[in-house]
Parts: structure tokens; C-alpha cells; sequence
């Protein structure tokens, strides 16, 4: 079994890749990570799905290629530059609606129904504003966070930050969580 290569990739993909190593944006996500959020996508038909932290839309590509046509995705990023890329190659699709904010204060303040999956791929819903990311998940919803293991581009001081919240959702009695060592360290999890 090879799981480095998948066999099918998301047509927005490449172009997005081109525009990311063109613009200098190191914190992509990988494609095992984007092949775990394509088959968590398809489990949810009908869907409503929140991305914290958009970066160019790599991730975004991945959760869309899942997704079945009644779904929606919510991808929420700070940085204009990189959401613009996002929207260059994602913005067509309706199922997207691309949002240049604070993540903080976008969770702080929406009023969005439930979801019932959430990538959180940015300090905002990870290590920050957890609680305000955790009520917006619907009981049964998953709640997906990558890079627990370390990872060259870490600010100093962050990995204390990582083993806070591994210990914070090891400790919670509302949810289950499988770690995975795999990829660039993902955690799911499943709110009860």
C-alpha cells in the first residue's frame, strides 16, 4: 500500500501549487492530509463544513473534491494575499464561500449554524478560540486539526503550545479522538 501518491488529485490542485511555491507560502497543507479531508468531506452528504485558515486553498481543493453538491464550506483566512490565490482557482465553485478575516473574531463573533465538520488549520480555532470553534460543531462532527508533530516552520516556544492541546483534548469527556502519527500529525475528533 503507497499511501504518498494518490491516484486522484483535485483538478484546482496543480494551479494552486504553481501560484503557492510562487508566492512563498510555507505552510501548506500535505496530500495525505488532504486525502483524510476529502474522505471525511464525503461522509458528511449534505454538509456543512468550516475551514480555519485557508492559506491558498490547498486544503479547501481537498474538502470541495469531497464534497457532494448540497455541502457548503466556510474557509476563513486572515491573510488577503493567500485567500486571493484561493479564490483565483477555488472562487467559481458555490459550494465556497471565501472569507479574508480574523479567525479569532470571526468565531468570536458569527452566528453560523452548526457544523458538522471543522479543519482547524490556524492558531484561531486551534490554539486560540478552541472553545468558540468546539460549540460551533454539531454533535457527531468532526473536528480535525494537522501539524502535531513537529514541524521545521514552528515559532519558538510553540511546541509547549502543542502539547497543551493534546492534553486538553485527551482530558475532555465530551468527544473521542484517535492521534495519528502520520502525516504532519493529525488529530480527529469526534464531539459526543
Amino acid at each position: 500500500m503507497d499511501d504518498k501518491s494518490p491516484e486522484f488529485i483535485p483538478v484546482a490542485l496543480s494551479g494552486i501549487e504553481d501560484a503557492t511555491r510562487h508566492h512563498g507560502f510555507d505552510m501548506a497543507s500535505e496530500y495525505k492530509t488532504g486525502t483524510l479531508l476529502r474522505t471525511l468531506a464525503a461522509s458528511k452528504p449534505g454538509g456543512r463544513f468550516l475551514e480555519v485558515g485557508t492559506g491558498t486553498g490547498l486544503s479547501a481543493a481537498w474538502l470541495l473534491d469531497g464534497m457532494d453538491k448540497n455541502s457548503h464550506l466556510i474557509s476563513v483566512e486572515l491573510d488577503a494575499e493567500v485567500s486571493a490565490i484561493a479564490n483565483t482557482h477555488l472562487g467559481d465553485d458555490s459550494r465556497l464561500s471565501l472569507v479574508v478575516a480574523d479567525g479569532n473574531a470571526w468565531l468570536r463573533e458569527t452566528n453560523e449554524d452548526p457544523f458538522d465538520l471543522i479543519f482547524a488549520d490556524a492558531m484561531p480555532g486551534k490554539y486560540e478560540t478552541f472553545g468558540e470553534a468546539w460549540s460551533l460543531l454539531k454533535p457527531g462532527g468532526l473536528y480535525i486539526i494537522d501539524d502535531m508533530l513537529p514541524q521545521p516552520n514552528w515559532p519558538d516556544g510553540h511546541a509547549s503550545r502543542v502539547a497543551a492541546l493534546l492534553t486538553n483534548l485527551d482530558e475532555r469527556v465530551d468527544c473521542h479522538l484517535t492521534r495519528m502519527a502520520w502525516a504532519s500529525g493529525i488529530v480527529v475528533v469526534v464531539k459526543k
